[in-house]
């Protein structure tokens, strides 16, 4: 049996497992019940929709690259620490690579579930923002925000394709989107209070 601290993941892990298999707009609550074996009150309490599945998956990836970020001391310029930063988080996503394949197809055709998993979204973005040292507040952190949404989406593209080992391709393709975005916006360009370099 499942440990009440555990069944949060336990879900999560079994509604991927489910997305990876069947597609993500195929299964439903009950579909996710069943393969988790709780009750549907039981997981409904914890996630009422897929959408909320979805929140709490993005919400544990920003958990994990603020973790990361924490054990270590920031070095490089801002644009080096955005890149460790988002590899970090594609890192993270590995082990449900299919499944987040499959969540996607199902958002490019379910305009909806994309609206409504866009506030999540843009939320991380200003999270990994803010944990490689560059703000995220304001018009200018607004744009910013903004322009890495646009960075980090065609760099994950790439790493749903990308079968090498060390991921070359999707280093190289978010190293040169940071490099365009460097010159393109200024995104990089103001320093901040105890940075070496930041937006």
């Amino acid at each position: 049996m499942v440990k009440k601290a555990d069944l949060p993941k336990h879900i999560l892990d079994r509604a991927f497992e489910l997305a990876a298999e069947r597609g993500w707009r195929a299964i439903s609550l009950s579909d996710i019940a069943g393969a988790a074996k709780v009750p549907l009150s039981q997981l409904y309490a914890l996630y009422p929709s897929k959408t909320a599945i979805l929140e709490a998956f993005s919400q544990e990836l920003d958990r994990q690259v603020l973790s990361a970020t924490d054990a270590e001391t920031p070095e490089g310029s801002a644009r080096d620490r955005l890149f460790d930063v988002v590899m970090r988080r594609l890192d993270a996503m590995e082990p449900h690579r299919e499944a987040v394949r499959a969540i996607l197809n199902g958002t490019r055709r379910d305009p909806l579930m994309a609206l409504a998993s866009l506030g999540q979204f843009m939320r991380s973005m200003a999270c990994m923002l803010e944990a490689a040292g560059i703000s995220a507040a304001g018009v200018r952190g607004a744009i910013r925000v903004e322009g890495l949404a646009a960075i980090y989406l065609a760099t994950l593209r790439v790493w749903l394709k990308d079968e090498s080992e060390d991921r070359a391709r999707t280093m190289a393709t978010l190293d040169s989107r940071l490099r365009r975005a460097e010159s393109w916006i200024g995104m990089l360009e103001r320093r901040r209070p105890g940075r070496s370099s930041a937006a």
